[in-house]
C-alpha cells in the first residue's frame, strides 16, 4: 500500500455523470485503497450513489455545488461565470493543497482553461499540452498535443517536445527517449512552416534531446519513436481515429465469429488469444490524458467513458503524484532551459 493520496473529482463532468464517476471511484478504490477522494457536485445526486457502496463511506467526502460545466460550454464563459462549478472547485482544491491532483471527464476546453488559470503554467511553458499513451508494437508511446492547442507555432512544438521527453524519462523510466515530429512525410521539405522550423531547432539547436526527425501516422503504432509531437488539431484527430479503429475492429471480429457455426467453433479455440488482443487495444486502458506544463496534476478522462475507463484515469493521476512528476519535470525543464541558454541556437526562421 502506498502513501495516502487525495484526489479531487469533478463528479458532474462527463456524458454519464455522476453515475459513471462514482462507479469509477469504486473500481479505483479496489486497486488503490490508499487513495481518498473529494467529490465536487450536487450532493442530492451523489449521496444516493455512495450509499450503494458502503466501502466508500470512509474514502469519499462530498463538497456540494449545483453549478456544473456543460459539455458545450465555451471556455471563456466558464472563466467568467463558472467559479462555483464542480470543475472549477475540483481544480481549485489542487491549488489550495487540499488535493494532490484532479480528474474530470468534463468539457476539455473548459478544463484546460480553468486549469491553466488556477494552476498556472510552469516557468518556460507558454501553453500546456494534453499528453496520452498509445499502445505500439514496441510497448507504449507518449503523444502530445491531443487537443488543447489547435494552432501551434514552432516554439510551442519545441516546448511540447521538451515536456514529452522529460515525461518519458521521469515517469516511464526511459534513459534517452527518442522524439519525433508528426508530419505528412519524412523528407525535410514536407510539412508547414511551424513543423519545419521546430524540426530545425530540435535538430540543430543543441538541445540534449535525441531527435529522430519527422514521423508519419503509421509510425505511431509501430513505436518508431518514444515521443510523438504534434499540434492539438492533428493529435486529436489521430487519437479519435485510433479509438474508432479499435472499436470497429472489435465489432467486425464479433460479426465475423457469429457468421456461422464453424466460425463460432473457431472462436472457442481463438478466444484466449483474442482476449489478449482486445485487452491490449482497449481504449479504456489508456483513458486519462495528462495536462503537461501546469503547476499541478490535472487529468482529463474521456467524456463518454465507462466506470472502467474513469478508474484508469484516476490511476493515471495517482501515478503522476506518486512519481513526483511535477517536481521532476520542473527540475528537468530548468536544467534544459539553462543548458539551452548556454548553447548557440539556430534561429527558427533561418
Amino acid at each position: 500500500m502506498g502513501k495516502p493520496v487525495t484526489i479531487s473529482i469533478d463528479a458532474m463532468g462527463g456524458d454519464h455523470a455522476p453515475d459513471i464517476v462514482i462507479d469509477g471511484v469504486r473500481l479505483a478504490h479496489v486497486r488503490l485503497p490508499h487513495v481518498r477522494y473529494i467529490l465536487f457536485g450536487d450532493s442530492a445526486r451523489i449521496e444516493p450513489l455512495l450509499t450503494r457502496h458502503p466501502e466508500l463511506k470512509g474514502v469519499c467526502s462530498v463538497r456540494h455545488t449545483t453549478d456544473m460545466v456543460t459539455m458545450d460550454a465555451k471556455p471563456g464563459q466558464v472563466l467568467r461565470t463558472g467559479r462555483n462549478s464542480s470543475m472549477w472547485l475540483a481544480v481549485d482544491a489542487v491549488a489550495k493543497g487540499d488535493a494532490a491532483g484532479v480528474v474530470s471527464a468534463g468539457n476539455t476546453g473548459a478544463l484546460m482553461a480553468v486549469s491553466k488559470f488556477v494552476l498556472r503554467t510552469l516557468p518556460g511553458i507558454d501553453r500546456p499540452a494534453i499528453a496520452g499513451m498509445f499502445p505500439t508494437e514496441r510497448g507504449e508511446t507518449v503523444m502530445l498535443d491531443l487537443g488543447a492547442n489547435v494552432d501551434c507555432d514552432s516554439d510551442n512544438l519545441v516546448q511540447f517536445a521538451l515536456m514529452g521527453e522529460v515525461f518519458a524519462r521521469a515517469v516511464l523510466g526511459l534513459e534517452k527517449p527518442s522524439v519525433g515530429l508528426l508530419n505528412i512525410g519524412s523528407e525535410d521539405m514536407k510539412g508547414n512552416d511551424a513543423v519545419r522550423s521546430a524540426a530545425l531547432v530540435l535538430r540543430d539547436g543543441n538541445l540534449p534531446i535525441r531527435f529522430h526527425g519527422f514521423v508519419e501516422g503509421n509510425d505511431i503504432c509501430a513505436g518508431t519513436v518514444d515521443v510523438v509531437v504534434t499540434d492539438g488539431f492533428t493529435g486529436n484527430i489521430a487519437l479519435k481515429t485510433a479509438e474508432g479503429t479499435a472499436k470497429f475492429f472489435s465489432s467486425f471480429m464479433r460479426q465475423a465469429f457469429n457468421n456461422s457455426v464453424l466460425a463460432k467453433i473457431g472462436f472457442l479455440f481463438a478466444k484466449q488469444a483474442l482476449n489478449k488482443v482486445r485487452m491490449r487495444t482497449d481504449p479504456r486502458r489508456y483513458n486519462g490524458a495528462m495536462f503537461l506544463g501546469l503547476g499541478g496534476i490535472a487529468v482529463k478522462s474521456h467524456g463518454g467513458t465507462d466506470a472502467f475507463g474513469f478508474a484508469n484515469a484516476i490511476g493515471v493521476a495517482v501515478d503522476l503524484v506518486s512519481h513526483g512528476y511535477n517536481e521532476r519535470i520542473r527540475k528537468e525543464l530548468e536544467h534544459l532551459q539553462s543548458f539551452d541558454q548556454t548553447q548557440p541556437r539556430v534561429a527558427a526562421g533561418s
